[in-house]
């Protein structure tokens, strides 16, 4: 059975991701693995001496009785394929990294903070440094007051290879809940025609997949950002998915100055955001 891995914080914005991270487990036959990340100060382990064994397993002990108490406020008491872990880390991005390492989750889930602004589009430095890790898929739930069913998503492409893998392994989330992938570009009017290129992507994606729920669309627009938020819009999208890339990614480019003002409502819908790194080393079978 594989993972998924998510990390809270106890915040009010990780409630919901909690929540979307059970029910995906529970639709895609996954063994959902809920840690929290968590540091006793230096102070505290050079005041105890060598015989006070007690000390860290009492810690440990405290913070996994609070996750147990976390998911049973919100989740019930039917865990199952449910398991809870305290992790001592200084850093909460390389905790998470080391459990994610040691499990090779399906996806890593974090909580956002929704529509506030633009820094809180991604849960702040360690969602981002998670996804420009690239060593797992990550997906980002923002605080919404309903979780979506998970029927429509909403995937940008740049017609690139990565991009294949990328979706080969969506389906791999789709397939289960029975959902459409809609695979949408936006095209300039000065890019090489979008329709045609559209073909040769359908074609390639042919060659890897056989999954039937999949439709196409090219937009022709020199504003991306809106475009694709409007599309999201029309179709009622449950997520959406990307490809973040080493180089003037799709994530960077929806964040340079003249889209900033535009983020605000972006928080809106759950994404989850592939890397170049782990399209292509990473496997769902």
């Amino acid at each position: 059975m594989k993972n998924i891995l998510y990390a809270t914080d106890y915040s009010k914005n990780s409630i919901t991701a909690l929540k979307y991270a059970y029910e995906l487990s529970t639709k895609i036959n996954a063994q959902l693995k809920v840690i929290h990340v968590f540091h006793y100060p230096s102070t505290l382990v050079e005041m105890t001496t060598n015989t006070d064994d007690d000390f860290g397993v009492n810690y440990f002990k405290r913070h996994t009785a609070k996750l147990d108490q976390f998911c049973y406020d919100y989740l019930g008491t039917d865990l199952k394929n449910v398991s809870v872990e305290a992790v001592e880390n200084k850093s909460i991005l390389e905790g998470i990294i080391s459990k994610a390492k040691e499990l090779s989750p399906r996806l890593v889930i974090v909580g956002t903070k929704g529509q506030s602004s633009i820094k809180d589009l991604i849960m702040g430095n360690t969602t981002k440094n998670l996804i420009e890790k690239g060593l797992f898929p990550v997906m980002s739930i923002p605080s919404i007051e309903q979780l979506p069913e998970l029927k429509t998503i909403v995937y940008a492409t740049a017609f690139e290879e990565e991009d294949l893998h990328a979706i080969c392994k969506l389906t791999e989330i789709a397939l289960p809940l029975n959902a459409t992938i809609k695979i949408v570009h936006v095209s300039s009017k000065k890019d090489y025609p979008g329709d045609i290129q559209m073909e040769w992507f359908k074609e390639m994606l042919s060659e890897k997949l056989d999954y039937k729920n999949l439709e196409f669309k090219v937009i022709t627009s020199d504003d991306v950002f809106n475009s694709l938020r409007k599309y999201a819009n029309d179709v009622n999208a449950d997520l959406l998915a990307m490809l973040e890339r080493k180089k003037g990614g799709f994530l960077k480019n929806l964040l340079n100055k003249d889209t900033v003002h535009k983020m605000n409502d972006y928080g809106k819908y759950p994404l989850i955001s592939f890397n170049t790194s782990n399209c292509i080393k990473l496997s769902f079978s």
